[in-house]
């Protein structure tokens, strides 16, 4: 079956995949406001209740839709070739004779081992998030999850491709050379990876419609990557990245139908984890996790500038959602108080240096000091003054948005810098 048609078989799925997750996410919260899983908008006027975790929904959802298409990839070239799949370097010179196309993704049972893979980790980190937002685990714990979770595929990487050397930089090439082979140093990046990419979505929450917002802007980025390279050497890994990406745009964008302002469904920490874990998955096995990464700018900033709190150089609440104001309906940026004096130095660093810049709010008062919490929520929110819920998401996933247009003018025009193209 030529990969042209089994792409628009997989486009199908994802429209029906659409369609259940659309239908599928109201009809179940009754089912979890009736066990609990629910929460209170904290900023709304009306108190409702509103189901939480749903993500666990959409990412059921996406796993049948990709177990259904399985066959069509797979299931065609043994139907057609009964000794079942040909060994790889059958596989790599099958262009000029008759049997399966070097770019039918069938033609590898490598492939069909990843697939199984890349499925298992992103089950797993899904069971594992909607564990996470029953039992309100603790950090340590959001940084262990993921690391167990992508074992299964940095397993299968090592038997099926184990490629660990990388492409140096023009710049640094005359102090390592051409190539360098990181040896076990890749799997510890690929395993951070993962770990980043699930967390860095899970801390730039709170406010409706962003996380899913975000995931789909960075999903829609992959998708245009990816069929830019469709007529590239690479096509093979590029079309598993669709085929992995497709049903997931599908079902997220039923999902933010649902978690747009005003909220009917929060997604928990159970989206955040399914959404991180497969752009980790594609980024990793498509082979182009620094391009990825490029399209994680808003996230590694927020990261970067969350550093002082998640690493407790600063005080850090649990929760560091914007401060409603019932009076106006507007978001403000919300703050913590401590002593300055009871800070380590890295922190009485970081904060003085943000405040030098303008990026972080310092009041002192009666000997407390008085600092927004560090996100770009609340920074928008510093440097914007107060806004409207919707509006602070629209901001956000307009900075996504321009972000990743800046992502593909460093990955075409100004790649040349930096690799040989």
């Amino acid at each position: 079956m030529d990969w042209t048609i089994q792409l628009l078989i997989n486009l199908m799925l994802s429209f029906c995949g659409f369609i259940a997750t659309i239908r599928a996410v109201p009809k179940m919260g009754h089912l979890f406001i009736k066990a609990n899983l629910c929460g209170i908008d904290m900023s709304k006027k009306e108190s409702k209740k509103i189901p939480e975790a749903m993500g666990i929904v959409c990412g059921c959802i996406y796993l049948i839709v990709v177990f259904i298409f399985i066959p069509v990839p797979f299931g065609t070239y043994i139907v057609f070739n009964q000794e079942g799949f040909p060994h790889e370097k059958e596989n790599n010179t099958s262009a000029s004779g008759g049997g399966c196309s070097p770019y039918v993704l069938a033609a590898s049972s490598g492939a069909f081992v990843e697939l199984l893979a890349a499925l298992l980790s992103i089950c797993c980190m899904l069971l594992l998030g909607f564990a996470d937002d029953v039992l309100e685990l603790k950090w340590r714990h959001k940084l262990l999850l993921p690391t167990v979770a992508s074992l299964p595929l940095l397993m299968v990487y090592f038997v099926t491709y184990n490629g660990t050397t990388i492409i140096v930089p023009k710049p640094l090439r005359f102090l390592v050379g051409y190539s360098l082979n990181l040896g076990p140093l890749y799997y510890v990046y690929m395993g951070m990876l993962a770990v980043f990419c699930t967390n860095a979505i899970n801390i730039l929450a709170g406010v409706n419609g962003l996380e899913v917002g975000q995931s789909v802007v960075i999903a829609a980025s992959l998708l245009a990557h990816n069929v830019a390279e469709l007529g590239g050497p690479l096509r093979d890994t590029h079309l598993f990245s669709l085929y992995l990406l497709l049903p997931f745009i599908g079902v997220s964008l039923a999902l933010l139908y649902h978690n747009w302002y005003p909220s009917a469904a929060f997604v928990g920490d159970t989206y955040c984890y399914f959404a991180g874990m497969t752009f980790a998955v594609i980024g990793i096995l498509g082979h182009f996790s620094k391009t990825m990464l490029l399209f994680f700018l808003p996230q590694i900033a927020n990261f970067v500038y969350s550093v002082p709190q998640l690493f407790h150089f600063v005080p850090c609440p649990r929760h560091r959602l914007p401060r409603y104001d019932r009076k106006t309906d507007r978001l403000h940026m919300s703050t913590s108080t401590f002593r300055m004096s009871s800070l380590r130095w890295p922190g009485r660093l970081a904060l003085r240096l943000g405040h030098a810049v303008g990026v972080v709010h310092l009041t002192e008062s009666g000997g407390m000091t008085t600092c927004n919490n560090l996100t770009i929520i609340n920074l928008l929110l510093k440097l914007a003054g107060p806004l409207h819920e919707r509006r602070v998401t629209q901001a956000l996933l307009a900075i996504q948005v321009m972000c990743s247009c800046l992502a593909f003018v460093i990955r075409y025009p100004l790649a040349s810098l930096f690799y040989d193209v």
